[in-house]
């Protein structure tokens, strides 16, 4: 596997706790690197009879239904080890986010080891996505793949539907548990199992394995007997998670429950919170581009004086690893054939605007689709990563100008979304050529704001040069 881009944090909302009644399942895709090119296209629906999929890491044959349905995605750039499609939408405005690396605790993995010929991250959207009418079918049929074929990794994956938001996490080989979030609440995901109690009896909210309780009874894994908590018996408490993975879900959580105090490194922070006021896209975003922003823990020092141990204690959410980050909102209160978008960021989110594309399309913008495996300002991942190579090293004599441009990129997207769905209210005919259009427009406008940024940065960084000699200086 060349570069693998599951590494990532992942933030879920429930209709309830969205301020537009959204649901949201929202995910930033990082690699173990900093370099693993995104594209971002759209399949169209597809007949199919006797079709296969085959894994090109695993060697996996899976036989496919015969009729997908048309969905978006977010695939790498180079496919020779895998699509790894990541993140989208399908027709039925089902959205899946796949996958959040977590890991298995070394006791049950002695009993369901991992495979290395079954279904990994690299096909788990292929298989599952272009299949599903609703989130929790996703949940299902996934669910099935896993048991049948088995997983080479740990992870936890994430769908939405207009109606409910449901989370999978797979334990060992072949046992996975999924829970429904309550309609009020948001959940932070931050490379760890993160699913606590499950009332197996409770179909509505829980879904398990077939053999769960069983393979947990025989090889006598439940530590607190009367609960069946699907962390603590599967997954980690380890010092890496302490560091690595828990101070993301602290930040997540004081940013929307401020009111709460807690450890950065404590490992006794719930999965579920209800959110001290509505959460917004806008604040979706902010959090999955935060650096620890406005504690000492800030790897930027902006407003903060931690020390140079504190700023880099903790494992940042953006950082140089992001690959692209989608936002997957299903709304309510349009109809259904404009209400799912997904925003999208690509290279360093700290420096990069959320473009929200309807997914209700037959295409996506060339500089999103067209993305190389060398660099090329062409394309949008590329122009956002050297973006982020020329601002780092300057990044508080650039933050004035990166900031304003975030801005006002940001009320831009508001404003094309209200001015589409104005449109729409009175179409009478199919609604996606017209969507695949106003994504065009909306693209184009932030692509081309980004390249003046790049070329403003470029002529101020000219001036920042430590070799700049003024006429007469020193005479």
């Amino acid at each position: 596997m060349k570069n693998p881009s599951s590494d990532c944090t992942e933030i879920l909302v429930g209709k309830a706790a969205s301020m537009d009644g959204s649901t949201i399942v929202a995910r930033n895709e990082d690699g173990y690197g900093p370099i693993n090119p995104i594209k971002f296209v759209a399949h169209a629906a597809t007949d199919q009879k006797d079709a296969y999929f085959v894994s090109k890491t695993t060697g996996v044959k899976v036989p496919l239904p015969n009729h997908s349905y048309r969905y978006t995605a977010t695939p790498q750039a180079d496919q020779s080890d895998g699509q790894y499609e990541e993140a989208g939408i399908n027709e039925l405005n089902v959205g899946m986010s796949s996958t959040e690396t977590t890991a298995t605790n070394a006791r049950v993995l002695g009993y369901d080891p991992l495979v290395h010929d079954g279904v990994d991250e690299e096909a788990m959207l292929t298989l599952v996505l272009p299949y599903v009418k609703t989130a929790k079918e996703g949940v299902l049929r996934l669910g099935k793949l896993l048991e049948k074929y088995g997983t080479g990794e740990c992870n936890s994956i994430a769908f939405n539907d207009k109606n409910e938001v449901w989370l999978l996490e797979t334990a060992g080989g072949h046992h996975w548990a999924a829970m429904r979030l309550p309609d009020d609440a948001y959940a932070i995901v931050p490379n760890q199992t993160v699913v606590e109690e499950i009332d197996v009896s409770d179909a509505d909210n829980y879904l398990v394995a077939t053999d769960l309780i069983d393979f947990v009874e025989k090889h006598h894994l439940n530590p607190q007997p009367g609960h069946f908590n699907f962390r603590e018996i599967f997954g980690t408490q380890s010092e890496a998670d302490a560091y690595y993975n828990t101070p993301r879900t602290w930040y997540g959580q004081k940013l929307f429950n401020p009111e709460i105090e807690q450890s950065p490194t404590s490992q006794t922070m719930p999965m579920v919170r209800k959110p001290s006021k509505k959460i917004a896209i806008e604040d979706v975003e902010y959090f999955l581009s935060s650096h620890y922003n406005g504690t000492k823990y800030d790897p930027f020092g902006t407003f903060t004086s931690g020390t140079d141990k504190e700023q880099r204690q903790f494992r940042s959410i953006a950082m140089d690893r992001n690959q692209a980050s989608s936002i997957l909102q299903i709304r309510n209160d349009v109809d259904d054939n404009h209400a799912a978008i997904q925003w999208l960021a690509m290279g360093f989110f700290a420096y990069s605007p959320y473009v929200p594309f309807y997914t209700n399309v037959t295409d996506t913008p060339e500089d999103y689709k067209n993305t190389t495996n060398e660099v090329s300002i062409d394309n949008v991942y590329w122009l956002e990563k050297t973006l982020s190579v020329m601002i780092e090293p300057h990044y508080h004599e650039y933050s004035d100008m990166i900031h304003a441009y975030l801005d006002a990129c940001q009320s831009y997207a508001r404003q094309r979304i209200e001015v589409t769905d104005e449109v729409i209210d009175g179409f009478t005919n199919d609604v996606s050529e017209f969507l695949t259009e106003s994504n065009s427009k909306t693209a184009g406008e932030v692509s081309k704001r980004t390249h003046d940024l790049f070329n403003n940065l470029v002529k101020k960084g000219l001036l920042l040069s430590k070799t700049t000699w003024e006429k007469g200086q020193n005479l």
